[in-house]
C-alpha cells in the first residue's frame, strides 16, 4: 500500500456521439491531425503528478488501433465500455483495482474535452490535495436560464444564483468513488453525482469556459481554434 496518494486518469470512451452526427464515435474526431480523444489524453500524459492513464473503450470499438499510441508509455486501452458513462467508469475502476489503492486519485475526464489545460489540472490538484471527498472542476452559471415550455416557448425563468456548470475532470479516491458508482447505479450522469447519492459534497473548484466539451460540432471548429493558440 502506498503512504502517499497516487494519481490516475481515467477517460471513458465508448460512446458514440450522437449529437455530433460525424458517422463515427466523436472521440475520433480529427483535430489538427489528431483524434480528439489524443488531445484529451496529452493533457495528463506529460504531467509529473499522473502515475498511469486508463482509457476505456467499447469492446467492439475499430478505430483505436488504427492510431499509435506509442508516444504515451503510462497508457492502457480497456476494452470494457459499458452501456452509460457511469458503467464504463465503474468498469475501468474495476479494472484499475489492483494496481492503485483504494486512497489513490482517480481523475476521470471526458474524452470529448481535449482543452484542458496544465494551469487547470495543476489548479485541481492542488485545491483538492487534502480534501477529504474531492471534487470537479465547474465554471458558475453566468447566463440567465430559461425552462423550455410547450412550442419552444419558455415556461419560466431559473434563478441561477448558487448555480455551476459541472465540467472535468472529476477527482475523487478510487475505493469511494467506486463504492459511491456501485450504489447510485448506471445512470447517473457524472461521478460527483454519485458521491452526492451517499451524502456527500464534492468540492467545486472553479474552472473557465475553454476547457469546453465538444458536442455539436460548432464545438469542434472552437476547440480546433483553442488548440491552434
Amino acid at each position: 500500500m502506498s503512504s502517499v496518494p497516487r494519481h490516475f486518469a481515467l477517460l471513458p470512451a465508448a460512446g458514440v456521439g450522437a449529437r455530433m452526427a460525424a458517422g463515427h464515435p466523436k472521440q475520433y474526431l480529427d483535430i489538427h491531425g489528431r483524434p480528439m480523444i489524443w488531445h484529451a489524453i496529452r493533457a495528463f500524459a506529460g504531467h509529473p503528478a499522473i502515475q498511469g492513464i486508463h482509457v476505456v473503450i467499447s469492446a467492439d470499438d475499430g478505430w483505436w488501433d488504427a492510431y499509435d499510441w506509442q508516444e504515451f508509455p503510462n497508457l492502457t486501452v480497456l476494452r470494457r465500455g459499458g452501456a452509460t458513462r457511469a458503467e464504463s467508469v465503474q468498469n475501468g475502476l474495476l479494472a484499475m483495482a489492483d494496481q492503485v489503492d483504494a486512497g489513490d486519485w482517480v481523475l476521470v475526464h471526458d474524452a470529448a474535452r481535449p482543452c484542458l489545460s496544465r494551469t487547470l489540472l495543476d489548479h485541481l490538484l492542488e485545491a483538492l490535495a487534502d480534501d477529504p471527498v474531492g471534487g470537479i472542476l465547474a465554471v458558475p452559471v453566468a447566463d440567465t436560464l430559461k425552462r423550455a415550455g410547450d412550442g419552444g416557448r419558455i415556461a419560466e425563468t431559473v434563478p441561477r444564483a448558487g448555480l455551476w456548470g459541472a465540467q472535468t475532470p472529476q477527482m475523487f479516491r478510487h475505493g469511494p468513488l467506486l463504492a459511491a458508482l456501485s450504489a447510485a447505479g448506471s445512470q447517473v450522469t457524472d461521478e460527483a453525482s454519485a458521491l452526492e447519492y451517499l451524502g456527500l459534497a464534492p468540492r467545486l473548484v472553479e474552472s473557465d469556459l475553454l476547457n469546453l466539451k465538444v458536442t455539436y460540432p460548432r464545438d469542434l471548429e472552437l476547440a480546433r481554434l483553442l488548440l491552434a493558440s
